[in-house]
Parts: structure tokens; C-alpha cells; sequence
């Protein structure tokens, strides 16, 4: 699998487990004999979106696709600054 399908797969398989829908993809890269992807998550939609509630997770998949586990890292509002 490529970079491209690695972030399609990733993006299903973890909205599938979490019930949230994906916003962007901000990491992604071989580690070892697997992937690890960082996805941009919207935890809870608000009007206007800019107080939306985003969560960064830290997907580790294998060397086939398959998540073989996730971490919620940081939780925000979409209208703050991040460094």
C-alpha cells in the first residue's frame, strides 16, 4: 500500500470505530513494518464552525492497513492558535 491509500484506509477504519468524521490528515509515515497516520478528527460540530471541537488521534496501522490501535493526543477548538 501507498501513502495515498494508507491515509483512505486510515481515515475509514478510524471514523468507523469512533463514530466522527474525519477533518485532514496531518501525518504520515512508514515506522518499522507498519504506518503511522495523524488524523484530524471533528469530536463535536458547532455553528459557526470555527467553534468546532477537533481532536488530533495517533493511528498505528500495519504493514496491510488495519489499525492496530489509536490515541486521542490533543483536543481543541478550531478557532485556537496551535504550535
Amino acid at each position: 500500500m501507498n501513502a495515498v491509500q494508507i491515509i483512505s484506509t486510515a481515515r475509514d477504519q478510524l471514523s468507523a470505530l469512533t463514530g466522527l468524521r474525519a477533518d485532514t490528515v496531518s501525518r504520515v509515515g512508514r515506522e518499522g513494518e507498519g504506518w503511522v497516520v495523524e488524523i484530524v478528527m471533528i469530536e463535536v460540530h458547532r455553528i459557526p464552525s470555527t467553534n468546532d471541537i477537533l481532536a488530533s488521534y495517533h493511528v498505528n496501522l500495519n504493514a496491510n492497513g488495519d489499525i492496530v490501535s489509536y490515541l486521542r493526543i490533543h483536543r481543541y477548538k478550531r478557532n485556537e492558535v496551535r504550535g
